[in-house]
């Protein structure tokens, strides 16, 4: 296929029904850009010879060097078939675990994927983390097989034995695939029983309402995986889903076009053809029938016979044996001619791809099976489309009418004037002012290049003269007259690039359009994340008039259009619906992602679903104090550029870069130094983020004798008490404030394992939760999803199936608040005696009022519930957030000097909603009033001196408790051969890393090895496994968990084996106290510690006397 103009891939974009936006997806190193290449090289934008070598898409210095794609990038490419013109936007992602965040704004925009697994690796963690995201964004994907040729170069694998292989690698994928499949099946199972229930609930309470019920009660024991259809969902060849290629190579094959081959040749319908060439088939010679059983009695199956001896046979010929006259043969039998200089090549290789590429073209299978099997624009499933449109807790249904409405203009991709334009903005790419259209040097035309050589000749002419009049002086003053009149003439002809924009880097938005037309010049809303339709379409909103003030919309024009083509951007005047597009003009209006829309019944997509964990964490300032305004510019840019990357300032006004690894992390500085910020940096070495938490009293002491009491003494002692604080010797800390009217009793208890777990994945629930009990107590009321509502309660009762025991008793429905930032893995209780307040699950109670506690103290509520978030954001090891820390309000009382009246607020946690205006507009005369007569004020100084009390004696209950260190954990999957094994395992020994699984890979002499490594140790991990295996072995490092650090790091020895056993001083290596100091002396807090020990006056031979 010839070179594709652009004027016919805007003809193109107007027929949605044939447009395929797909991305490819896969592990690192397993081909994704290769294959790209191929595509790319099939529409004549590159050579077919440099397709695997080039690299076209990945566009970076960094990339190319490094090998691996860091950027997600999109190309249009043209597919014709024989009846149809096909638009393919392709986009190629990374497979790199750092990068996994591009992998998330790839599959956004895109209705297919293609899954790449090596055919020797097969399924990798990445592979599986990719299939989950195209499963959780409802893409359907397809799957290549690459790398085939590895199985004969390098395993040396028969035409049989590489069969076997195939089929266990489809056999894993769709496991994979199965497993997601179940999972959803069974909570949609689970929703409908819960509806069922309900409904039976209410037939009950009609018919009898006595409870009386003679009727069996029968249970439905089925998964309800019977009934679902999963005939399209597995990958299988002979459903034209799966294609066998070697992109390095330049072939590919699926099973319909050598279907097609054999049916003319052996006079076998197609269709037979297509449904026994891959499974448990053979031809039977004599009666020239294809039969079943081929495994059983031993025969080649039609696959083995058919499709890989043939391929087999010519790798045999071409480059192991290299025999010239059997591969001219094979030529001639294919009917495949080859150029003189591709035969006598010294590399066998290049004949092969020559061969191959006319054969079996990669390009052609891929594209075809993409066209075939992937749905176009037209074809987005309601599921999606209410998925999409459903944020946080709102359901689709309790979404306005006019909303509901716009899911038809998804489904009909209309292009009518009237159809409202729904574009989504994934993320935001930078590129050089230079390489924007508008700014290329543009091609001469034929009277341009005419006037040039005129005046070329006219100036020829004149350095003639000039030449030969050296002496005269109305010569020098003629040539002096004319030349700069004919340069002037030439400086006018030349586009040259402008001066500012050299080395400027443009924000261009990568982005989708879902309905309606796109055109420059236009003027769009732009949705923000906690946008709220209803209240957009309360207000007269227009955008040609100022913009009313409606929370989270605001109104941007769209300056200019492009169309991605990998390192090139073309203009574009207008872009149908279905199509992949740049927009430029939006950097203002949109930091990572946006929803622009024309409609303000549109609600704003819900947020990209990011594997990664953004971990790693730097601090950064420039070498010249001077520069830090262009520092502080560079990283605003970073922060929009890069979907995952966190840019803070902390309380300390250190400017912080958080990334999701290593690898990010350096590119992240690359750019900041050469791209955004353009200065020479410093850059702290890497923040380790830990988390502080206590534990149960240890039973045995450090050489496992049994301890006694001891120990828990030399722990308790650790708090100093004084006038203002007590302890309990059952760890319970009392404390009173300064101007002695509060006193308050708190205890520290661990939580179970399993409860931070499990509160740390429930974030966005208790977020959900924090966000209606504030709305209840606003007087409103936050219109919940069902299935919101559900999982909330079914967050409770998992919390009680957690918190079993006597001293749990009632626990859950005495939770006061979770923390830090209220959504946090620790918990407050409210173990006051007598005091009873709602709890933190009561907004989920609808039908119940609410209980009124105490009054008098009752205002004062937010303020324990404040010392508590500060208490747990910073702990008193090393001031780190808390974790799996529960603490217990056991006393609380207040001692006022005159008798308190109860003060209405507005910020009061049991304000009735009716009597809030009333309130607020009498409480500020009332509380002065109350005040000059030596009423406590809830608001005045008193609240902050109970606030830091609680703070305080959060503290010290912590301190009672034995503490730990938590540190972050890295889950690292390595796959090394059996010889470098040894040395794997001895850089994890280095590095504190514990192996938890080793199996060898079946097929492959490749060992799979899983184990877990501190965050902490994981800095040049990759490099020194790479140095040590001599390349052979790498490393996937992905956050996986928080682990307790096993020892204490105030830990003294106290009894008397301990004392023989570690000595006096007990200096051996601890790791928590290392680890303790480190983060407090990067902090500037106060670290104990002997800097000089014996000290000795100096004594020298000068001075000896």
């Amino acid at each position: 296929m010839g070179h594709t103009t652009l004027d016919k891939i805007k003809a193109l974009q107007k027929n949605p029904a044939n447009i395929r936006n797909l991305c490819i997806l896969a592990h690192v190193d397993h081909g994704k850009t290769t294959l790209a290449d191929c595509l790319v090289a099939s529409n004549g934008i590159i050579s077919s010879r440099l397709a695997g070598k080039l690299r076209y898409l990945d566009s970076r210095e960094d990339e190319q060097i490094r090998g691996i794609t860091m950027k997600s990038s999109a190309i249009s490419l043209h597919y014709a078939s024989e009846e149809k013109d096909y638009l393919i936007n392709l986009i190629d992602s990374p497979g790199h675990v750092d990068f996994s965040s591009e992998v998330s704004t790839a599959v956004r925009l895109c209705d297919g994927a293609i899954i790449m697994v090596d055919a020797v690796e097969g399924v990798c963690p990445q592979t599986q983390a990719v299939l989950r995201q195209a499963w959780l964004e409802n893409i359907r994907p397809v799957l290549v097989i690459n790398k085939m040729d590895r199985l004969i170069m390098e395993l040396k694998f028969t035409s049989q034995e590489a069969y076997t292989h195939l089929q266990k690698i489809l056999e894993q994928v769709n496991a994979v695939t199965g497993s997601l499949f179940t999972s959803k099946v069974l909570e949609e199972r689970a929703d409908k029983e819960k509806e069922k229930d309900k409904e039976k609930e209410k037939e009950k309470e009609d018919i009898d309402p006595m409870g009386c019920s003679g009727s069996e009660q029968v249970y439905d024991w089925s998964a309800g995986l019977e009934d679902s259809d999963d005939s399209q969902l597995y990958f299988s060849p002979d459903q034209g889903n799966v294609v066998f290629a070697s992109a390095t190579d330049g072939w590919g094959f699926s099973i319909q076009q050598f279907a097609n081959i054999y049916s003319q040749k052996m006079g076998i319908r197609g269709e037979v053809l297509r449904k026994t060439l891959w499974g448990d088939f053979y031809l039977h010679a004599k009666a020239k029938k294809i039969m079943k059983g081929a495994h059983t009695k031993g025969k080649k199956p039609l696959f083995v016979q058919l499709v890989l001896d043939n391929i087999w046979s010519l790798y045999d010929a071409v480059v192991t044996r290299r025999d010239q006259d059997k591969v001219e043969k094979m030529m001639l039998s294919l009917g495949v001619k080859v150029m003189a200089r591709d035969s006598r090549h010294s590399d066998p290789k290049v004949l092969l791809s020559a061969i191959c590429g006319q054969w079996l073209p990669v390009s052609q299978a891929v594209l075809s099976m993409v066209c075939e099997k992937l749905p176009s624009p037209l074809d987005m499933t309601s599921e999606r489309i209410e998925k999409l449109m459903s944020v946080g807790a709102r359901r689709f249904d309790s979404l306005p009418t006019q909303t509901q409405e716009l899911k038809t203009a998804f489904m009909q991709c209309s292009c009518e004037d009237t159809a409202p334009v729904i574009v989504f903005v994934s993320k935001m790419i930078t590129v050089d002012a230079k390489s924007l259209p508008q700014n290329k040097q543009r091609p001469l035309t034929q009277e341009e290049i005419t006037q040039r050589r005129e005046l070329a000749r006219q100036r020829h002419a004149e350095r003639q003269a000039t030449s030969q009049q050296t002496g005269n002086e109305e010569g020098n003053a003629h040539a002096g007259s004319t030349a700069p009149a004919v340069l002037s003439q030439m400086q006018a002809l030349t586009v040259a690039a402008k001066p500012e924009d050299e080395g400027k880097q443009i924000f261009v938005a990568f982005a989708r359009v879902y309905s309606g037309v796109v055109r420059r010049g236009q003027r769009v809303f732009v949705l923000g994340p906690k946008y709220n339709p209803a209240q957009g379409l309360q207000g007269s909103t227009s955008m040609t008039g100022s913009l009313p003030p409606v929370p989270h919309l605001a109104c941007c024009t769209l300056d200019s259009l492009y169309l991605l083509m990998g390192r090139e951007l073309e203009d574009l005047e207008e872009v149908p619906p279905g199509n992949v597009l740049g927009i430029g003009g939006l950097e203002e209006c949109v930091l990572k992602s946006a929803t622009l829309s024309t409609s303000p019944a549109l609600p704003p997509f819900i947020p990209l679903n990011f594997e990664a964990t953004p971990i790693v964490r730097v601090a950064i300032e420039p070498k010249h104090p001077s520069e830090m305004p262009k520092l502080v510019r560079g990283m605003r840019l970073l922060n929009q550029a890069d979907p995952c990357a966190e840019v803070l300032i902390q309380e300390t006004g250190e400017h912080v870069l958080v990334t999701a690894g290593e690898v990010h992390l350096q590119r992240c500085l690359d750019d900041l130094r050469e791209r955004f910020a353009k200065i020479k940096i410093s850059v702290s070495k890497p923040i380790i983020p830990f988390r502080e938490t206590v534990v149960k009293p240890p039973k045995v002491d450090m050489v496992n004798e049994d301890l006694g009491k001891q120990q828990k003494v030399a722990v308790i002692h650790q708090v100093k008490e004084s006038d203002t604080l007590h302890l309990d010797p059952s760890g319970l800390v009392t404390l009173t404030t300064p101007n002695r009217q509060a006193t308050v009793g708190v205890r520290a208890v661990p939580l179970p394992e399993e409860v931070p777990l499990l509160l740390e994945g429930s974030a966005d629930l208790i977020r959900t939760l924090e966000q209606a009990g504030q709305a209840q107590r606003d007087g409103r009321f936050l219109d919940m999803s069902p299935r919101t509502h559900d999982a909330l309660l079914g967050l409770k009762s998992k919390l009680e199936g957690l918190l079993q025991g006597r001293k749990w008793r009632n626990a859950v429905d005495r939770i006061w608040a979770f923390g830090p930032r209220r959504h946090g893995p620790n918990i407050l209780l409210n173990s006051v005696e007598g005091y009873q307040r709602p709890s933190v699950w009561h907004c989920l109670e609808r039908d119940k009022g609410e209980k009124d506690g105490d009054n008098a103290i009752r205002d004062f509520d937010n303020s324990i519930v404040s010392g508590f978030q500060l208490a747990t954001l910073s702990g008193p090891m090393c001031e780190e957030p808390l974790m799996g820390v529960c603490f217990s309000v056991e006393r609380w009382e207040m001692n006022f000097p005159i008798q308190r009246t109860h003060l209405d607020s507005v910020g009061d946690e049991d304000s009735n909603s009716h009597d809030a205006p009333a309130s607020s507009s009498e409480s500020p005369q009332r509380r002065h009033e109350d005040i000059g007569a030596g009423v406590v004020d809830c608001y005045g100084p008193f609240s902050g001196q109970l606030i830091a009390a609680v703070k305080e004696a959060c503290r010290h209950a912590f301190q009672a408790k034995p503490q730990r260190l938590m540190a972050a954990m890295y889950t690292c999957e390595i796959m090394a051969t059996a010889e470098v094994l040894g040395r794997v395992y001895g850089v994890l020994g280095k590095r504190e890393g514990r192996v938890l699984q080793e199996e060898m890979k079946e097929g492959t002499d490749m060992f799979i090895i899983k184990a877990v490594l501190p965050v902490a140790e994981s800095f040049g991990f990759a490099d020194e496994i790479r140095k040590r295996t001599s390349g052979l072995a790498s490393p996937q490092l992905v956050f996986s968990h928080w682990e307790v650090i096993g020892s204490d790091p105030f830990w003294v020895p106290t009894t008397e084996e301990e004392y023989l056993h570690f000595g006096e001083k007990a200096d051996s290596a601890n790791q928590a106290l290392k680890y303790m100091n480190a983060v407090r002396r990067r902090k500037g807090l106060y670290v104990e510690e002997k800097i000089v020990e014996h000290g000795e006056k100096q004594r020298t031979l000068g001075k000896n006397k």
